[in-house]
């Protein structure tokens, strides 16, 4: 039985690993609402932190977060590429230890929800849902922030923005899209986790 387990653990780890991949290199992972672009990632991570526990929610987000790294790496963006030259490790910090921890504390709010509200599985799974891309945001800009708010990049935007302050700039910087984000992942993997779980308690 718990070989069993294990497999099925495995199996849904490596369905989700691939679904993350497939939404970080096609244009499935994004939607563009007017115009912004609103990231659907945080989605397979907050599924598996619910329906998997905590280690899943680590693994998922550092995957994530690795694919962030790569594309710092490679320079995709000037922002981040700016970010690779000033400090790789800070980049890493941002990129791949940000999405680990959303990964990891969405699994234990969620755990902490269902403890308190057993009652309440429906509330918890949209909850837990829209904590994955809160914490998301929180962790990357706290760790941004805190590592290259100094450099001239970050500084130039700041004062492209119109931000008088560290507080503002994270306000400006984020803006409606963030909103958008957590408003997504909140609906789709709460839509998702709910079933799932009923049907995993059943098998």
């Amino acid at each position: 039985m718990k070989s069993r387990t294990n497999v099925r653990w495995l199996t849904q780890l490596a369905l989700l690993v691939a679904i993350l991949l497939v939404l970080n290199y096609t244009p499935l992972g994004y939607l563009q609402i007017g115009p912004l672009s609103a990231s659907l990632l945080t989605v397979p991570v907050a599924i598996g932190a619910m329906t998997m526990g905590p280690t899943a929610g680590a693994i998922l987000g550092a995957v994530f977060g690795a694919t962030s790294f790569l594309q710092a790496v490679e320079g995709k963006s000037a922002m981040s590429a700016a970010l690779f030259s000033a400090s790789p490790a800070g980049t890493f910090v941002v990129c791949v230890v940000a999405r680990v921890l959303m990964g990891l504390c969405a699994a234990w709010i969620f755990r902490g929800l269902c403890k308190v509200l057993p009652k309440q599985q429906k509330f918890c799974c949209f909850a837990g849902a829209l904590s994955a891309p809160v914490l998301n945001t929180v962790f990357f800009m706290g760790f941004l922030v805190l590592f290259f708010y100094h450099i001239d990049y970050v500084q130039n935007l700041a004062q492209t923005l119109g931000a008088d302050n560290v507080f503002m700039f994270i306000v400006l910087l984020v803006g409606i899209q963030a909103v958008v984000e957590w408003v997504i992942c909140c609906l789709v993997a709460g839509a998702v986790t709910l079933p799932v779980r009923k049907f995993l308690k059943l098998n």
